[in-house]
């Protein structure tokens, strides 16, 4: 299979977690890679939000933030590819044209590209473009709820919806740099468009992503 993750850059940016648990998602990718093809987009976690806190309240443009965090979250992604060593290509993609040409046998991990494009659209463009078979969002969110379950204490997870119904549920959400709470609109409608199955688990659960690529039952939201 050919495999797309977006990482949450909360989870690699060792809030919460150390070298050893980023070192124990490095040994499952390379598990991983030895049958399927693999691709990482890296987010940019607490750094990119808090470098991005300072830029806006400095009255930067919401662009110039967006580039901030994405400079955050190619640093991540070289720290991620510094532990994954010899199984992952030696290079971070700064396009998505470049990550599409270089995809292939080595595992490839990269952080945001532009402007306006949070890691999870980035992870979702590139899943249509390469035609992947599945997208797993990991971060540290489980399901997908019916409503913010920071906020309502009678969240219910959704196990499966579909991403017109995802499309509408984020509509309204705020999008400013560093605020994708759940997923964009923008990778909510691309995974719409090209129909790609996309997994929402914990990141942090590393037997649970193992399930999903086995084909093994899974906790997490399946958007298709």
């Amino acid at each position: 299979m050919k495999i797309v993750f977006s990482y949450g850059g909360s989870i690699l940016a060792q809030e919460g977690t150390g070298k050893n648990f980023i070192e124990k998602v490095a040994g499952m990718l390379e598990e991983f890679s030895q049958n399927h093809k693999i691709a990482v987009v890296v987010g940019g976690g607490k750094p990119a939000r808090d470098a991005i806190k300072i830029a806006r309240d400095n009255g930067e443009s919401e662009a110039a933030c967006d580039h901030i965090g994405i400079l955050a979250t190619r640093d991540n992604a070289q720290r991620f590819l510094d532990v994954l060593g010899d199984c992952a290509l030696d290079v971070i993609p700064e396009t998505l044209v470049d990550a599409k040409n270089l995809f292939g046998e080595k595992i490839l991990v990269m952080g945001g590209t532009e402007p306006g494009h949070s890691t999870d659209a980035v992870a979702a463009i590139l899943a249509d473009w390469i035609k992947a078979d599945i997208l797993i969002k990991a971060s540290n969110i489980d399901y997908v709820y019916d409503k913010n379950p920071k906020i309502h204490s009678n969240a219910k997870p959704i196990k499966h919806i579909s991403p017109k119904e995802v499309v509408s549920m984020v509509a309204h959400m705020e999008s400013g740099a560093g605020q994708y709470a759940l997923i964009d609109l923008v990778a909510a409608k691309v995974i719409e468009r090209a129909k790609i199955k996309t997994i929402v688990l914990d990141g942090r659960d590393l037997d649970n992503i193992k399930n999903v690529v086995a084909g093994r039952p899974f906790k997490g939201t399946t958007i298709e």
